[in-house]
């Protein structure tokens, strides 16, 4: 709780979004249910404690994601671009700006799902069981902060960082929505824009559901990409993870560090054997590329 109250002394406007989006949502939640449950559900203070805390693990986020951004190279092909963005009229780069993002970040979170140890911190966000607008907002820092390669890619390009900040604002607050209890389907939106019922499944722990549906606003990725997944016949019932996952936000931030060497010890290591760490850090990266690429040439359905 004192990550809780740390965020809501910092900035009390997290406890007022909250508020307003209960009161917008919920009775649409109640008027429309996909699914029958009770306003104060199994694990519902978990979600609300992420939500309160948010804007300290934002911070936690922003300043791990500013590493990675300038760790990951992806400004260096969005440099190479950003002649050929300049000379694009407004409207086309605009458009080129958003398929971009929409692209990249599809990728990104399909690397969270299928490389192993960037899944330990996205297996986070999908535990929750109980499916709605709240459970959008457990969400480890870190696992955010996983997304800074396609800001740093579209700022390279030559976007300007309000346009890319828009479409990331627009993206969580979207998720939110997607993430809602209702019981819209909207048939001939599925392959057009994503929509509740889209990304449902992608939540969904049944079988043929797993590591599907990873776009952000356009469903052309995954038809693309073979990850689509739209059963007509029937609807998600079930959500979460297989694998166990401890109750509890403070449980929950620490739980993708269960087994790995503390920043202490790798100081002390580095320090003492640098040549050895050094080699330890690069076949680490080298093993993480290689299960991406191998992510990226998977055949899928």
């Amino acid at each position: 709780m004192l990550i809780v109250a740390t965020a809501c002394a910092l900035n009390r406007s997290g406890a007022f979004v909250i508020v307003v989006l209960f009161i917008v949502v919920v009775p649409f939640e109640k008027m429309f249910p996909r699914h029958r449950q009770p306003v104060r559900r199994p694990h519902l203070r978990t979600d609300i404690c992420y939500g309160l805390a948010a804007p300290a693990l934002t911070l936690a986020s922003l300043a791990v994601g500013i590493v990675i951004g300038v760790a990951s190279l992806a400004w260096l092909p969005g440099l190479a671009l950003r002649p050929l963005v300049g000379a694009m009229p407004t409207g086309v780069r605009l458009v080129c700006g958003v398929l971009l993002f929409d692209c990249t970040v599809y990728w990104v979170h399909r690397f969270s799902h299928e490389v192993p140890f960037l899944w330990r911190f996205h297996s986070v966000h999908h535990s929750t069981r109980h499916l709605d607008w709240v459970s959008g907002l457990r969400n480890h820092p870190l696992d955010g902060a996983l997304f800074a390669p396609p800001f740093v890619f579209l700022a390279a390009c030559g976007f300007r960082l309000q346009f890319v900040g828009v479409l990331t604002v627009v993206q969580g607050v979207l998720g939110l929505f997607l993430h809602a209890n209702v019981s819209w389907r909207w048939r001939p939106l599925h392959r057009v824009v994503i929509t509740p019922e889209f990304h449902h499944w992608h939540h969904s722990s049944e079988s043929d559901a797993v590591n599907t549906n990873y776009s952000t606003f356009l469903p052309v990725w995954d038809l693309v990409f073979g990850t689509y997944c739209m059963p007509s016949e029937r609807r998600p019932q079930r959500y979460g993870i297989n694998e166990p996952m401890p109750s509890g936000m403070v449980n929950q931030l620490r739980y993708p560090f269960v087994g790995l060497a503390t920043p202490r010890r790798c100081f002390l290591f580095f320090l003492r054997h640098p040549v050895r760490a050094t080699g330890h850090l690069a076949r680490s990266v080298g093993r993480g590329l290689r299960q991406m690429r191998v992510v990226a040439l998977r055949p899928h359905r």
